[in-house]
């Protein structure tokens, strides 16, 4: 035992003799190798060595001076984004060959790689600075590798950020704002809401009794109109105000104070249909008078269309009776000549209608224009054609007091209207037009609230084919004047079911040529006295001049192309502008008629534009465009 011992002890001399003699010999044979100056070198190494007794200084020592704390990188999404998008550029311009499937998975394992090191680089963080031995080569190591692949992503940004230099925004922003174009849509959310709680809150004090002046009603009052001034009349989220917006909350938590007074859910729906069913009768009470008012301004004369005719009355009989002639008065019974007609009561609309004429034709001299009118302002008419001829054109002024063939029985003074289109007789005239113009073969009728566009010496030659009158259709439908026969006549009289057609194609009043020897080949005047009797003891037909020119002139219309008469100018507010501009003639059909105050602003233009508002007498009468 003792031996053995012995033996035991005497190798274990011999290892630690090997393992401290064996150092000696191989530095004293490395120093007897190398040169003096590495002999130098590795004896400084080895002397700082030795002082290192305790690893864990030995690793602070060299981090203090050699090693750096190792950075936090944190890679945004634009960076990666715009790195991603400057690889994807450059496989474009270089490689754009390659398919579109190589380009995505190169950019899924740059993916990946960054998501590999990014842990790595968190695990390493985690571990810091007590590690051992071993572990802080990794950790040296994937610093190391981090700050690589940190100076890269760097330089390629940098590289981006370079290349589109010359452009307003880098391509990481641009791909941001294309990404993202809901979040830059404008909306209304926020004014709906604001004017949902205005609504709310006014339901709210709707609820409270009519004497009720408590601390709540004051506030939701208050709110209202913070609310009210606040949204104004903005129609976007944009226009509103911060200030706006934080109102909203407060109107929200009134609301909610509210909503705990008010908590019968029956009564509040009942009252709220009351309120509803009341507010429904207000609108329509509004309507039905602002449909009065429209057509009361509709048949009332404006005061300066009205000093306009006691002006030119007075002026009239101021003259001596050889001063009152017109001229060219040989021309009125001419046949060969181009004769309109205008039965009317108003100056103005006269004048617009014979200065757009005249001034659109190729040949003034030939055009004879025949205006009819009652004994009240006959007088103004006839001497404002006196202050302002229309050119080489024939002027011939009638009184209808002057007609005493007129019959005297005219039943449409029977119907219960106020509307002077309906009772007057000039409306009615148009029916006796071979009786006005004996000696005339054909003629033109225009309504007073036309204008003429172009030269119409085409219409003169159209081919009638044996037809009485020419007008533009209104049976298209879809269209701006729409009309079917059974809107207007009563098709459940036996009389008018067996004669008339229902489907037949309907045509418009206010600009029609008139075939007076084919009017006098088949008496159409005295068929029109029939309806006219038989339509005073039933009804037959809707009140008005139209119903009843469809059924006198029954078979015998001649349906002209839509571009020469354009309707709808007095109650249409959306017939097209184009149209308009191509139409021989224009029509503003309706009560809003371009003299009145009522007219439609975007089609007024089209009528004023024909009458000279600097004459000192339309001045003297206010009357501007």
């Amino acid at each position: 035992m003792k031996q053995s011992r012995r033996r035991q002890r005497t190798l274990l001399l011999a290892l630690l003799f090997l393992s401290v003699v064996s150092p000696l010999v191989f530095v004293s044979h490395h120093l007897n190798t190398i040169t003096p100056d590495g002999r130098r070198d590795f004896l400084d190494e080895l002397s700082s060595f030795t002082h290192r007794t305790d690893p864990l200084n030995a690793i602070e020592q060299e981090g203090a001076e050699e090693l750096e704390e190792p950075k936090e990188i944190v890679y945004k999404e634009e960076d990666f984004v715009s790195t991603n998008s400057y690889i994807l550029q450059k496989t474009n311009d270089t490689e754009g060959s390659k398919s579109e499937g190589y380009r995505n998975n190169t950019l899924e394992r740059n993916v990946s790689e960054f998501d590999q090191h990014k842990r790595q680089n968190q695990e390493a963080q985690q571990k810091g600075l007590l590690s051992t031995d071993g572990d802080v080569n990794i950790f040296n190591t994937t610093v190391t590798h981090n700050q690589n692949i940190h100076t890269h992503f760097q330089r390629v940004t940098d590289e981006n950020v370079e290349v589109t230099g010359n452009q307003s925004v880098p391509k990481a922003t641009q791909h941001r704002q294309s990404s993202c174009p809901q979040s830059q849509r404008v909306t209304n959310q926020k004014v709906l809401e604001i004017k949902d709680q205005i609504i709310r809150a006014r339901a709210y004090l709707g609820f409270a009794t009519p004497s009720s002046n408590s601390h709540l009603v004051k506030e939701l009052k208050l709110r209202i109109k913070e609310m009210e001034r606040a949204v104004g009349e903005a129609t976007k989220d944009s226009e509103l105000s911060r200030s706006a917006l934080q109102k909203t909350r407060h109107m929200e938590a009134s609301l909610s104070k509210a909503n705990c007074v008010f908590p019968d859910c029956t009564a509040m729906a009942a009252k709220l249909r009351a309120m509803n069913h009341n507010a429904e009768e207000q609108v329509h009470s509004h309507q039905r008078e602002a449909t009065h008012l429209v057509h009361l301004a509709a048949r009332t004369t404006p005061k300066g269309l009205h000093c306009l005719s006691m002006q030119l009355t007075a002026d009239y009989f101021a003259l001596k009776p050889e001063d009152r002639k017109l001229p060219n008065e040989n021309k009125i019974h001419d046949p060969k000549l181009y004769h309109y007609a205008v039965f009317s009561d108003n100056l103005l609309a006269c004048a617009v209608v014979v200065n757009s004429t005249v001034s659109n034709a190729k040949k003034q001299e030939k055009l004879v224009f025949h205006v009819v009118t009652n004994s009240l302002n006959f007088p103004a008419i006839w001497m404002w054609f006196l202050l302002n001829p229309p050119g080489k054109a024939t002027v011939h002024i009638q009184s209808i007091e002057n007609f005493e063939w007129l019959p005297k029985y005219n039943t449409f003074n029977k119907h219960n209207s106020s509307d002077p289109r309906y009772t007057s007789e000039l409306n009615y005239l148009r029916f006796y037009l071979p009786d006005i113009f004996p000696t005339l073969n054909k003629i033109l009728f225009f309504d007073h609230d036309v204008v003429v566009q172009q030269d119409l010496s085409g219409l003169w030659n159209a081919n009638m084919k044996g037809k009485v009158i020419a007008a533009v259709g209104t049976c298209q439908e879809g269209g701006t004047s729409f009309h079917r026969m059974d809107m207007f006549i009563n098709f459940s009289d036996p009389f008018i079911a067996k004669r008339f057609d229902v489907n037949a194609c309907t045509w418009a009043f206010g600009m029609n040529l008139f075939d007076l020897q084919q009017w006098r080949r088949h008496n159409l005047t005295a068929l029109y006295h029939r309806y006219l009797q038989m339509g005073s003891k039933r009804p037959l037909w809707n009140i008005g001049s139209l119903p009843l020119g469809w059924l006198t002139f029954y078979n015998k219309t001649k349906v002209l192309d839509r571009r020469w008469h354009i309707l709808g100018l007095g109650y249409d507010s959306v017939v097209d502008k184009n149209e308009i501009e191509r139409a021989a003639i224009i029509h503003y059909d309706g009560i809003r008629k371009p003299w009145l105050d009522i007219a439609m602003g975007r089609y007024r233009s089209y009528w004023t534009k024909y009458l000279n508002f600097d004459l000192p007498i339309l001045q003297r009468c206010n009357l501007q465009a």
